[in-house]
């Protein structure tokens, strides 16, 4: 038993037309096809549904042609030229919508990157703010240190002026129109006694340090960059072991910081110790306080940026 064939489409076609769309170049079973479905009308009609249905799976079947219509149409002497400029026409289209959608794709493309670049710069100005917040309290809270140190300099002016003028036997002041002031050692023992802290200790390091090289201000410079990069990496990750291990006899620490008055001593204050016959700085891990790390940093950091830090307490010993 033979396979039963699919049913052949008988179609009609002006075969006048037809001539035409071989000299064209268009193979008959396409030829045929697109008279008919066109309804014979043109042969400019015929190339466009070719051209629209060139893919269908049957387009080169061949049909079977039993009709030749003699329809008179409209046939312009420069038909194949029209058909030329017509396929020229829709290939300039078909370039234009290419163009156009890459047009589109490179504006998203554009739209991200100018997303992307908005995100980065609000970020960027996010950690500028909080920088300049931080920079803002730092200096505030420096402000305050330095306007009680000097009402207790001008406090203690005034009392070296009374203990003077007690001591010449000059009048102290006009008692009739106050009260007596209380005796000189009276005024001394009701002073508040301060106590040193920790972070004194740190301070007058750095400030004596600053001093004793005051003329070589790179040097200063390059030991304080040195230590803070020091207490900033162990308070960053104090579970590494290498932040919290210094060998002395290293050339680059000696000449930054070791050979420096102050500098070992800086690093002993911020919890560092000496060990294995004084080869090493170790600092324990059970011994990091953060906190007191981060106010060692931030003591570097504004004797870095404040030209007068370190001048008050000059000033009050003076």
């Amino acid at each position: 038993m033979q396979p039963q064939q699919a049913e052949v489409p008988v179609m009609e076609v002006n075969m006048n037309l037809l001539g035409k769309l071989e000299s064209l170049g268009f193979p008959r079973a396409r030829a045929v096809r697109g008279l008919h479905y066109t309804g014979n009308t043109t042969v400019e009609d015929a190339v466009n549904w070719l051209i629209d249905h060139e893919n269908d799976a049957d387009i080169d079947q061949m049909p079977l042609v039993v009709i030749n219509l003699d329809v008179e149409s409209p046939q312009p002497n420069d038909i194949t030229e029209a058909i030329k400029l017509k396929e020229q026409e829709l290939r300039d289209r078909v370039c234009m919508k290419n163009r156009d959608e890459e047009k589109k794709l490179e504006r998203e493309r554009e739209k991200e990157r100018i997303r992307a670049g908005k995100a980065l710069l609000e970020a960027k100005r996010i950690a500028e703010e909080n920088e300049r917040k931080r920079l803002l309290a730092l200096r505030k809270a420096e402000e305050e240190e330095e306007k009680r140190a000097r009402e207790k300099v001008l406090k203690k002016l005034d009392l070296d002026k009374l203990e003077r003028k007690q001591a010449l036997g000059l009048p102290l002041e006009n008692r009739a129109a106050k009260p007596p002031l209380p005796s000189i050692q009276e005024e001394k023992s009701s002073l508040p006694v301060k106590s040193i802290t920790k972070a004194d200790h740190m301070r007058e390091c750095l400030r004596s340090l600053k001093l004793a090289y005051k003329d070589d201000n790179a040097k200063v410079k390059k030991a304080f960059q040195t230590l803070l990069i020091y207490v900033g990496n162990v308070a960053r990750s104090p579970d590494e072991e290498k932040f919290r291990k210094i060998r002395l006899s290293n050339p680059k620490f000696q000449e930054r910081v070791g050979s420096l008055k102050g500098g070992i001593k800086f690093l002993e204050l911020c919890g560092f110790e000496r060990s294995e016959g004084d080869e090493f700085l170790v600092f324990p891990r059970d011994k990091v306080d953060v906190q007191s790390l981060n106010t060692a940093g931030s003591m570097l950091k504004s004797a870095l940026t404040n030209p007068y830090f370190g001048l008050l307490e000059k000033m009050k010993e003076d």
